[in-house]
């Protein structure tokens, strides 16, 4: 405020009570306001009604008299200080005036010891004026580094437009999976070691980026698999029993690794059984006499297909565990057919908007996505009853979850959300 008055006393400042649009209109135009060559005295007094929070005072705003004829219209006399009477969250109503950022930015840089201020390149057409500004002032001139943004394929990052999704209920809030907040993306299954990683590897480009998403999945795959918990788990719609005729007349259980190559994962209780279910489309693409492998088993025989009108419904083979792994075709995934079992909801997420890039006239809003959340009922093994809120595991043949919901009872099924992993349709996070 002393620096605000200081330039009012020099003639550096004037107080302006031009009504918004005639001010915007005057501006555009290179037209002088008719206050633009009031007298200190006159300036001053009008402050004084702002810094009072008068009904005169919030009529009037304080301009920077620079120059109404340069070509680059931020140096046409910028806003410095409007008053707003209504109390601030913070310091309540201590004070009636406040400064712009085009104010207060080089103000306090320079104040503060900033030695270079890192902007990003949106702000190019102003950096004038904030060189301009701290001449004014008087204060030691602040370098300004420019960076460019970082913008993601099929995403907006602007908070004004993803307020919408919120405001409109096409999310759940602001942390829901498929926000390119960091609470979002984090939800979503995004270790911050990535995120950080991610941003090193960009660098302060000045080169305007569109970046794919994959990238990022891709660096956090490399990080939660080398220790992320295994498990299984078939559709619950999608399902076809399969019996093993020599199989073990009684269920019996074996303790396995949850990852074979990290033992801070933890034990898993597998159960083995006579009587398995099979993804349908595992199940509909096995001939019979085919021999197959059972992950964590061993081989198994094809004996017998059974169909209803072209549509598998059931499977007979038998145990051939001294069957070579390495001459099989298909390596399938499977779950014993016990009343333990857990239920999973298997949510899958795609992009907000369906167009790669908006363009500079393009309203996001007329490239919705129309669907943006996919979820599927399966069957998870039992021990994923321990798997904790906001733990990533890996569904073998499935690829990689986080824990959204964790169990708490059986009627009620854990929520996974799927992680990309960077190969995949990139189904992202993106807003």
């Amino acid at each position: 405020m002393e620096m605000a008055e200081s330039l009012i006393k020099q003639g550096k400042a004037y107080v302006d009570d031009t009504p918004k649009e005639q001010m915007r209109s005057e501006r555009m135009d290179g037209v002088e306001s008719k206050r633009r060559n009031s007298t200190v005295e006159e300036n001053l007094s009008l402050w004084k009604e702002m810094v009072n929070g008068t009904k005169r005072g919030t009529e009037c705003c304080v301009r920077g008299k620079l120059d109404m004829q340069d070509p680059n219209k931020s140096l046409r006399d910028p806003v410095y200080y409007r008053c707003n009477p209504d109390p601030h969250h913070r310091v309540g109503s201590k004070y009636k005036v406040y400064p712009t950022y085009d104010f207060a930015c080089p103000f306090v840089d320079a104040l503060e010891g900033v030695t270079h201020a890192l902007r990003s390149s949106e702000y190019h057409d102003r950096n004038a004026q904030y060189y301009r500004i701290l001449q004014d002032m008087g204060l030691r001139r602040v370098e300004i580094y420019e960076f460019s943004r970082l913008n993601m394929v099929y995403t907006v990052l602007s908070k004004r437009k993803l307020l919408w999704f919120v405001q409109n209920n096409m999310v759940e809030d602001w942390t829901d999976a498929r926000f390119p907040t960091v609470q979002g993306i984090v939800r979503r299954g995004l270790k911050i070691e990535a995120l950080i990683q991610f941003i090193l590897e960009q660098g302060a480009s000045k080169n305007l980026n569109l970046m794919e998403w994959d990238k990022l999945w891709t660096i956090n795959k490399k990080i939660v698999d080398p220790v992320c918990g295994r498990h299984t788990a078939v559709l619950k719609d999608k399902r076809v029993l399969l019996t093993l005729t020599n199989g073990p007349e009684e269920p019996f259980v074996r303790i396995l690794p949850r990852h074979k190559k990290h033992e801070g994962a933890g034990k898993k209780a597998t159960t083995f059984a006579n009587r398995i279910w099979l993804e349908y489309a595992d199940a509909s693409v096995v001939s019979v006499g085919e021999e197959v492998t059972l992950m964590d088993w061993g081989n198994a025989i094809i004996r017998e297909i059974k169909t209803d009108d072209g549509t598998v419904t059931q499977l007979v083979g038998e145990l051939h565990l001294e069957g070579s792994v390495k001459m099989t075709k298909l390596k399938l995934t499977w779950l014993s057919d016990i009343e333990d079992l857990v239920s999973l909801s298997l949510v899958d997420f795609d992009y907000l908007i369906n167009k790669k890039k908006l363009e500079e006239d393009e309203d996001f809003l007329d490239n919705l996505n129309p669907c943006t959340r996919r979820e599927a009922l399966a069957l998870g093994d039992p021990n994923m009853r321990n798997v904790k809120k906001g733990e990533v595991i890996q569904l073998e043949r499935k690829g990689y979850y986080r824990c959204d919901v964790p169990f708490i009872r059986s009627s009620k099924p854990i929520m996974l959300f799927a992680i990309p992993d960077g190969r995949q349709k990139s189904t992202s996070i993106g807003a």
